[in-house]
């Protein structure tokens, strides 16, 4: 899990998305320059698939659609950052 989603850079900047409140998916497409609709879908399926994001539909018209971080998404979130620290502290040569 941590493999395919650490290894789609999209995964990360979706995290980045939602946590500065940007939770709709033409909102996220609009957001980052690059990012196409079905790439955009692939990513969000893979992270529900996994636990990580949920799905909130409302039955309104037109139809609206956010998402959100899970609570196991919100540890794995955590993770990542401490991953990030870490390479960041091997990268400027303090971890040995």
């Amino acid at each position: 899990m941590v493999e395919t989603i650490y290894g789609c850079k999209w995964s990360l900047t979706v995290y980045q998305l939602l946590a500065n409140g940007i939770n709709r998916p033409g909102e996220m497409v609009r957001s980052v320059e690059g990012l196409t609709t079905k790439v955009l879908n692939e990513c969000l399926r893979k992270n529900m698939d996994f636990g990580i994001l949920e799905r909130i539909a409302y039955d309104e018209s037109p139809p609206r659609v956010e998402y959100q971080v899970t609570p196991l998404g919100e540890k794995f979130c955590r993770i990542l950052d401490e991953l990030e620290k870490l390479q960041e502290e091997i990268g400027d040569g303090e971890a040995r």
